[in-house]
């Protein structure tokens, strides 16, 4: 039977925040659990067989073990592929997250720098690497998640859309792991690199004049397939740096192949849900969560 989008309206009087949610205050960085280096040897691949120094760690976020519920998710803060705003879409949703049980593992990505391959390469190695060590952390390996704000939504709906069993003949143990996640959240994402994109993102990613068949690849709308994870949404209807068709037409694709999806729409709050904070903020929250025990991702003791 055919699932369709739920669409969830909610009213509030308030006013958008911009790209980078600016007007939260951040909040003090909390000490994470474990601290892993998301490549071996210093050395990170950026496509064509090419690789470049890299010294990025995955801050790995562990719910109490009486909280713990099995479920992970990697987070990819927003920045307009520029910065990482995880002051304020990181720290702060990774202690939510324990607080519910669920593991959080921040991802500071690569920024392209026109290198469109880099944000992928890392968010598929922060999933494998989450499955790599799920025994350890508590975690079920076929319940990891991935969650991106902003821009951190384009790495994350590629990843959704993106993705492999794993290489059987690597020579590391990680990259033999599947980089699917298992279900996706994507809080006023960037998913297309088409009409309603986010300019400064796409020209970050693959330029303002890229060939059209990378333009394709990256507008993760025309990537869905059957085997694509399910996918919760939220997305302001006057965000105007980030249109909210960008999340229409993922929740359209995913419709049309009968994959599970959820689309919390806000009647207000722009880009950021008035910063980061408040009623608007709080509701694409406690939705989430919802959604995950709908889908039987976390017991409903979790909420």
């Amino acid at each position: 039977m055919k699932r369709t989008a739920a669409l969830a309206v909610v009213a509030f009087f308030a006013i958008g925040s911009g790209l980078l949610a600016q007007s939260a205050a951040p909040v003090a960085k909390p000490t994470p659990t474990h601290r892993v280096p998301l490549w071996p040897n210093g050395k990170a691949p950026i496509g064509d067989g090419k690789t470049e120094d890299c010294t990025k760690q995955l801050e790995v976020f562990l719910p109490p073990a009486d909280k713990a519920n099995g479920a992970a998710i990697v987070l990819c803060p927003g920045g307009g592929y520029i910065r990482h705003v995880t002051e304020r879409e990181g720290y702060p949703i990774a202690q939510w997250m324990n607080e519910h049980g669920i593991a959080c593992v921040i991802l500071e990505y690569r920024l392209p720098e026109l290198r469109h391959q880099v944000p992928l390469l890392d968010a598929q190695r922060a999933i494998r690497l989450t499955r790599a060590n799920a025994a350890a952390w508590k975690i079920e390996p076929q319940r990891i998640g991935i969650l991106g704000f902003s821009a951190g939504g384009h790495v994350a709906s590629t990843a959704l859309t993106h993705f492999n069993a794993g290489d059987s003949a690597s020579t590391d143990p990680i990259e033999r792991l599947s980089c699917r996640p298992d279900f996706g959240w994507l809080v006023y994402p960037v998913v297309t690199m088409g009409e309603f994109t986010h300019t400064g993102s796409k020209e970050k990613l693959i330029g303002s004049n890229a060939a059209p068949d990378l333009v394709r690849l990256y507008s993760n709308e025309l990537q869905v397939t059957a085997d694509t994870p399910p996918a919760f949404l939220a997305h302001a209807i006057d965000d105007k740096p980030v249109p909210p068709e960008n999340s229409r037409q993922f929740v359209a694709a995913m419709n049309a192949l009968n994959v599970p999806v959820e689309l919390l729409e806000l009647s207000s709050g722009g880009h950021g849900f008035n910063g980061c904070k408040g009623p608007l903020w709080e509701q694409w929250k406690a939705a989430a969560l919802k959604w995950l025990t709908a889908q039987k991702l976390i017991p409903p003791s979790a909420l």
